[in-house]
């Protein structure tokens, strides 16, 4: 442990570093833009980047990068050096305030949904003080915003930090109204646990699938999946336990508060989880693991496979966003109180995450849609497509017993008024968890379960930070002008739990029968990413947005289009990796096979074997009925990604490739996987689920 505690944060320009290596002056004014959200000094930039680029130096960096996360999920960066001429042919090295403070990037080649022309080149990255600095590969990472010449958010972080902001008003509000007057931030905090899969890489490198869709688009299931249960929380082989190893590492020289590991259901599956950390720190040192990852996992001769659904068949991987919210004075406003004050505060903060919940179904699905989770969602090892709250027994008891004003049939007896009695103590771990529901409440936090393994966390947490914003500014509004506060508070409670109880549901999310009772409560059912992503510029959520000032019409519109053009891509790019696959190597290798087989069934009635029909014979005509079947799919499939509308909206394609493309991909990998069924293995072109799934 003692190692750890050394080696934990050795690359992080951290808040120790910095107190260590600034002027006090200069400490405490960065402080108090990270704070309280003043602005940045240029004197204070220009000392901060010198002590930065010393730190940096001593650590063997060579380069600096303003590291961003542009709106296709990953992160961009762009490596200049220390160095600045001077005459005589000599260099020094140097680092201004100015380039820490900001940079320039292209604009134009990045995704920007409309927001910039290919003429349009300029863009700017803009330091953000409050994740630190830190150091990969001899390069010092400034964590920056990146927008447009005209101020447009071009990224991920710029709208969750303004979602953070906007959250934090109106928590404070209520704050003051309960008499909490110290607390004078609210801050989210997310702790994402993060699925994957390792699989031998020089097996990866034989399947154009997986190197060029991340998924495997054919594969015929091994004769063992998870149904034994064997590999969840099993022992971790010795291959992937030194991965792991290495990976804790690295994550921890960089500040990552690595955690949790263990083995997830499926075969070669997997999951870390990190300790809670606020929402903008959890995003980046997210999209720090998922890069982390990649690279140790090469490192042992493995391929770390961060797809929602890379194998059919078995679990596919998400990645849960544990959310709260938490005060400057270390106070979690959704932990549930002792003191009847404290008890109707937390009511009043669970009340307006529910209505958030339960008002913006529509855009917490479109926040997590994309081509890899639309084939996990609702696959019955993942929430399904239609968002629900489970609070447990307990706490829905208690809710109803506040609805209807009857006594609580728990330990207390009393009738249940807010503000007046206290509520029963209400311990973290009184009801059991479900894994089925999309979005549980966890004893002192909410789950959010139906985020991609791929993505960024980014977006859900800007819609959830929005949507209970927004809950909060409207029961502000109200209790601020309240001349009875706890008559007011009970009111707004029981009217909050009456008009949005249907979203609770506390049953198994994963059933049939939960389908059509959800239809009936009115619940929405997005069931791909073209359903949902349109629904970002819905009048409704315009006014949302704007409203708080998180994102604008403009940046809604290019978050919508640029997430429908990645679905028709992505789509495109799998189709066209199938037929490159079905043509080149499928189709040859099984005619090849047939006519071994057939060519043996010859030898067999050389040496007298009459037989009317030998197995031989059977083998050959279902192959042959096979590739002549898989001949007619490639066509259809090749025809349909031929008419896809060349020009036409980003919907319109998307629409197209879902509506047209998908259905021939799907009957071209179910012919395909039969003929793997009927073909020797030795002549399948590629490695199949069996050497995939268990050989790590």
């Amino acid at each position: 442990m003692g190692k750890v505690i050394e080696m934990f944060g050795i690359n992080v320009f951290n808040d120790e570093v910095m107190r260590q290596r600034l002027p006090r002056e200069t400490y405490q004014a960065l402080h108090r833009t990270i704070d309280n959200g003043r602005r940045l000094d240029p004197q204070v930039a220009s000392v901060v980047a010198n002590a930065m680029k010393d730190w940096a130096l001593e650590h063997g960096a060579t380069h600096y990068t303003h590291w961003f996360q542009p709106l296709n999920s990953v992160t961009a960066e762009k490596h200049d050096a220390f160095l600045s001429p001077l005459s005589g042919g000599r260099i020094i090295n140097d680092f201004s305030g100015k380039e820490l403070v900001r940079g320039e990037a292209d604009a134009s080649s990045l995704p920007s949904g409309g927001l910039r022309s290919t003429f349009e080149a300029r863009g700017y990255t803009a330091w953000d003080p409050t994740s630190y600095a830190f150091i990969k590969e001899h390069t010092l990472c400034i964590p920056t915003a990146y927008c447009s010449y005209s101020g447009e958010a071009l990224d991920k972080k710029t709208p969750l930090l303004r979602s953070m902001e906007a959250v934090n008003r109106q928590a404070v509000r209520i704050l003051k109204l309960f008499g909490r007057n110290d607390a004078t931030r609210v801050t989210p905090s997310v702790g994402p646990e993060q699925e994957y899969f390792l699989v031998d890489k020089k097996l990866y490198e034989q399947r154009s699938d997986l190197i060029f869709a991340g998924r495997t688009l054919f594969g015929a299931m091994a004769p063992k999946g998870q149904e034994l249960g064997d590999h969840f929380f099993g022992t971790i082989k010795p291959r992937v336990q030194a991965f792991m190893s290495e990976l804790n590492k690295e994550l921890w020289k960089l500040g990552v508060l690595a955690k949790t590991e263990h083995n997830e259901t499926a075969p070669s599956q997997h999951e870390m989880a990190p300790i809670y950390s606020t929402v903008n720190i959890a995003c980046d040192h997210n999209q720090l693991t998922m890069e982390i990852m990649k690279k140790v996992a090469d490192r042992h001769g493995l391929y770390c496979l961060l797809n929602e659904k890379p194998f059919e068949g078995v679990n596919g991987s998400g990645k849960h966003n544990n959310w709260s919210l938490t005060t400057n004075t270390g106070y979690n406003l959704l932990e549930p109180g002792d003191s009847p004050y404290d008890s109707a505060q937390f009511l009043l903060f669970l009340m307006s995450v529910i209505k958030a919940v339960d008002e913006n179904q529509d855009l917490l699905r479109a926040s997590v849609a994309s081509a890899g989770n639309d084939h996990r969602l609702g696959g019955f090892e993942a929430p399904p497509a239609i968002i629900s709250i489970f609070l447990g027994d307990e706490l829905t008891e208690i809710l109803e017993s506040i609805e209807k004003g009857t006594a609580y049939s728990g330990r207390e007896k009393t009738e249940m008024t807010v503000g007046v009695h206290m509520l029963p103590k209400f311990p973290k771990d009184t009801t059991d968890r479900n894994r089925t529901s999309p979005f549980a409440f966890t004893g002192n936090k909410f789950e959010f379960r139906m985020l991609g393994s791929s993505a960024s966390i980014s977006a859900a947490n800007v819609v959830l930070n929005t949507i209970v914003a927004e809950s909060l500014r409207q029961f502000a509004d109200e209790l601020e002008k309240a001349e009875n506060f706890q008559e007011a508070l009970h009111d707004l409670i029981v009217r909050t739990i009456r008009a949005h109880k249907r979203i609770i549901f506390n049953g198994n999310n994963y059933s049939p029968e939960w389908v059509d009772e959800a239809a009936a409560r009115g619940l929405l059912k997005l069931d791909s990413t073209v359903d949902a992503l349109p629904c970002y510029t819905d009048e409704k959520n315009i006014r949302l947005f704007s409203t708080h000032g998180v994102l604008s019409e403009n940046e809604l519109r290019s978050r919508r289009d640029i997430g429908l053009d990645a679905f028709a891509k992505m789509t495109g790019i799998e189709a066209k990796t199938m037929l490159m696959m079905a043509r080149r190597q499928i189709l040859p290798a099984v005619l090849k096979y047939t006519g071994e087989i057939a060519a043996a069934g010859n030898h067999i009635l050389q040496f007298g074997q009459h037989l009317p029909h030998t197995a031989a014979d059977e083998l050959v005509e279902r192959l042959c009925r096979g590739c002549d079947a898989l001949n007619q799919c490639i066509e259809r499939l090749s025809g349909s990604l031929e008419g896809q509308p060349a020009d036409g909206e980003p919907l319109e394609r998307a629409r197209y490739m879902h509506d047209s493309v998908m259905p021939e991909m799907a009957a071209l990998r179910k012919v395909a996987d039969e003929l793997e069924s009927i073909t020797d293995r030795k002549a399948w072109p590629f490695p199949t689920y069996d050497q995939l799934l268990f050989t790590t």
